[in-house]
């Protein structure tokens, strides 16, 4: 069984915290890119959250359907203007089906690495293309493992240090497990901590998964505004195409 680590408490601050993927220059190239992709068909978004990416993307005329783990996220998306309108189905993303195809079926903000084994990963695909309808397209937005930043033996890298918020990655790699460690200060002078798994992966394993899926890579870009994807670059904008 998956776990659902965005209970009350996380859901309660997630958008504030995810502050800067609400930026116009991130949302709006994100929602141009998708829209572009999905045509005149439905999108599903699997780990729909919020509905960051899914409101405005209905507002752009597109139908939108989602698949989501955690109630608490869910009623966030339902209270915002357009959210109540959504189609989402709780369950676990890897195996919660939505009736119909649909020609876009994606996954953002690293979410798929929130599913902490291959066998998930691999089921996560699998699931992606039974929604997609031939020719459809599966979006994935993923980070570049930072191993590179880190001298061997050593296991933590600091992403963050701000007056009021510390951040640090714990890896395994002979695992390929992550811990994505948040210390928020409170009011009262103690910090709230919160911890999440992940499994990272490189674009390689996923065109592999994509494979097993019975999808092939179509494009690979460095973001969503569609620059270059290089050695250089710290997360990957993916999309893979199921045969028409």
């Amino acid at each position: 069984m998956v776990e659902n680590w965005f209970v009350e408490d996380v859901a309660a601050t997630y958008d504030e915290e995810s502050a800067d993927r609400f930026d116009p220059a991130v949302l709006d190239a994100t929602v141009d890119f998708l829209a572009g992709l999905a045509g005149d068909g439905r999108a599903l978004e699997l780990a729909i959250g919020t509905g960051r990416v899914a409101v405005p993307l209905a507002r752009r005329g597109v139908p939108v359907a989602g698949i989501e783990l955690s109630p608490a996220m869910v009623a966030r998306l339902r209270a915002k203007p357009g959210g109540s309108d959504l189609e989402v189905v709780e369950g676990d993303m890897s195996r919660a089906r939505v009736d119909g195809d649909f020609s876009l079926v994606y996954l953002v903000y690293n979410t798929i690495a929130n599913l902490t084994s291959q066998d998930a990963q691999v089921a996560c695909f699998e699931n992606a293309a039974r929604h997609l309808a031939p020719g459809g397209c599966f979006v994935v937005e993923l980070y570049v493992p930072a191993l590179q930043r880190i001298r061997p033996g050593e296991r933590f890298l600091v992403f963050a240090e701000e007056p009021g918020y510390h951040g640090f990655d714990e890896y395994d790699v002979a695992t390929q497990a992550q811990w994505s460690h948040h210390l928020h200060l409170r009011d009262d002078g103690t910090y709230r901590r919160n911890s999440l798994p992940f499994r990272y992966a490189w674009p390689a394993e996923l065109d592999l998964m994509a494979r097993i899926a019975g999808l092939r890579l179509r494009e690979r870009w460095a973001d969503w505004d569609r620059m270059p994807y290089t050695a250089e670059s710290e997360q990957h904008v993916s999309v893979w195409e199921k045969p028409a």
